[in-house]
């Protein structure tokens, strides 16, 4: 399996026989070309930094082979189009792009209690790649590859150290950066290492760039 990693919590996987694209928002500047390039989109949640539902909009109105999943607060905005998108949550087991997705989850992080809570889902991906989202839960199962959103108003770097302490990835890759600097990045990888508080080191992938996992 291939990750390319895109602007913030943007990535995309391939494998021979499969290809999907997950959360391309509106902080990835080509995510209309990415959109035009595939034929399945998962959302984890409705905040337009994961979800360019202008740019999905015309793609699924263009494209009847598009198919988006993700909960029912993103899919329901085209109740018109049933047999393109699907509705998923915590439990649920799908086939989507040639890969075997499982869902865990239901809410986005707490930000501050005066901004109401909307649904968010992490996907595993293959029994393989864990995307959570905006959302530090711990799915009840092995996970090989964890993507650590790093910043963010409801992120705090103890709390990511925690999770990944839960999780216990094999392999542990940044995302949802944009809102930090270089500098910011380095300084979050040092703690996230394992001469400070991480057993698994978080690797930086710049936008556009690839790697086999």
């Amino acid at each position: 399996m291939e990750l390319t990693k895109h602007t913030h919590a943007c990535v995309s996987l391939d494998k021979p026989d499969g290809h999907l694209l997950v959360d391309p928002g509106t902080f990835a500047p080509n995510a209309a070309e990415l959109i035009a390039h595939t034929d399945t989109i998962l959302i984890t949640h409705e905040h337009f930094d994961h979800f360019d539902e202008q740019a999905i909009a015309t793609a699924l109105q263009a494209r009847p082979d598009l198919t988006v999943y993700g909960p029912a607060a993103v899919v329901q905005r085209w109740d018109t189009r049933p047999g393109q998108t699907v509705t998923v949550t915590d439990g649920d087991e799908v086939r989507a792009g040639g890969f075997d997705i499982t869902v865990f989850g239901r809410w986005h992080a707490v930000i501050h209690r005066d901004i109401p809570a909307v649904a968010n889902v992490g996907f595993l991906i293959d029994g393989e790649v864990y995307h959570p989202g905006d959302a530090y839960h711990v799915p009840p199962v092995p996970v090989s590859t964890l993507l650590l959103p790093v910043s963010g108003p409801w992120t705090k770097l103890g709390e990511a150290v925690d999770y990944v302490r839960a999780v216990s990835p094999q392999r542990l890759i940044q995302i949802h950066e944009v809102l930090l600097s270089d500098i910011g990045q380095q300084s979050t990888q040092g703690f996230l290492s394992p001469a400070m508080l991480s057993a698994v080191p978080l690797t930086i992938i710049p936008p556009g760039e690839t790697v086999t996992l």
